[in-house]
């Protein structure tokens, strides 16, 4: 497979207030401060070598400011960037070293919607370490789930521009397909597109270390008193557990552990219909799938389409 993208690297969101949202991600999200600045800051997961998995940045405008992902050689973000610039893919930056904590070269483009999206390579690792038995931090970031008005033709453009492939899609009877599960590497999906009214962040998802600590860091924001808008449960797509919460500017963020891994080769998509009680919670201790449900995570409609972030 020559599929120049690697893996998910970190999500970065702009929000008007800063420190009500660093504050949750570091003390309730737990989350690991690596660089703060003056309205800017750099959160690492404990488990992840990655320099950092979410930034925050303040702004009058709440957006997201890009979505990165890795590429596995200098080399290949050269490949990709010829290839979208042949294709007209709108380029914010052409290949450089990046400014970013732990450097490396990369450049950034607006995808079919105007999202950022930036892809890298050679970024310095950051020291981590073995999550332990009971410790409810995150370990990586899982994935990120986008919103869409126009779904198909945006899933058609990740899988022809950067070849994102399909692992399964879900729907209902009567609303059609609503949510597209993409993958850059054997996990189950790296990205996944939801139908929605307009353009925005659906959730990020960071995984824990097993089922125990996953539940007990559900019941660490259950105690603290964030909404949780569904779970705790098990999809049936991706075999994960969910427990979805709202962070303090309105976007939903997900714990989750056992993502399933695929065997590309012989993988096939299926297309689950949701409105069966078994395809969305496996497991049946979930808050039923709602209208309730999927308007919390529409979220606001994203500020920062067709525009690139100052950072």
């Amino acid at each position: 497979m020559d599929r120049l993208i690697t893996h998910l690297r970190h999500v970065d969101l702009a929000v008007p207030d800063f420190d009500t949202q660093l504050a949750f991600y570091r003390d309730l999200w737990k989350l690991s401060p690596e660089t703060t600045d003056t309205g800017i800051a750099f959160l690492a997961a404990e488990g992840s070598p990655e320099q950092y998995q979410v930034r925050l940045r303040a702004d009058a405008d709440k957006r997201v400011d890009l979505i990165a992902f890795g590429a596995g050689t200098p080399g290949d973000v050269d490949a990709l960037a010829e290839k979208l610039g042949r294709d007209g893919v709108t380029l914010v930056s052409t290949p450089d070293k990046l400014a970013t904590p732990g450097g490396g070269y990369g450049f950034r483009f607006f995808d079919l919607e105007g999202r950022t999206i930036e892809v890298s390579a050679d970024v310095a690792t950051r020291a981590h370490r073995r999550v332990e038995e009971g410790e409810s931090v995150p370990v990586k970031l899982s994935h990120v789930v986008i919103n869409s008005p126009q779904p198909e033709a945006l899933v058609a453009w990740y899988d022809r521009h950067l070849d994102f492939r399909l692992s399964d899609t879900l729907f209902s009877p009567h609303m059609g397909e609503m949510m597209w599960f993409l993958r850059c590497n054997p996990q189950h999906h790296s990205l996944a597109i939801a139908r929605c009214p307009h353009v925005s962040l659906h959730h990020a998802s960071f995984e824990l270390r097993g089922i125990d600590e996953y539940m007990r860091g559900t019941g660490r924001l259950l105690r603290a008193g964030v909404e949780k808008v569904w779970g705790p449960g098990r999809h049936l797509a991706g075999n994960n557990t969910f427990s979805y919460f709202l962070d303090p500017q309105g976007n939903t963020v997900e714990y989750t552990t056992e993502l399933e891994c695929l065997d590309e080769d012989t993988w096939h998509p299926s297309l689950y219909d949701f409105t069966n009680p078994e395809v969305s919670d496996q497991w049946g201790t979930a808050n039923p799938m709602s209208e309730f449900v999927a308007k919390k995570s529409f979220n606001d409609p994203d500020r920062g389409v067709f525009v690139a972030p100052p950072v």
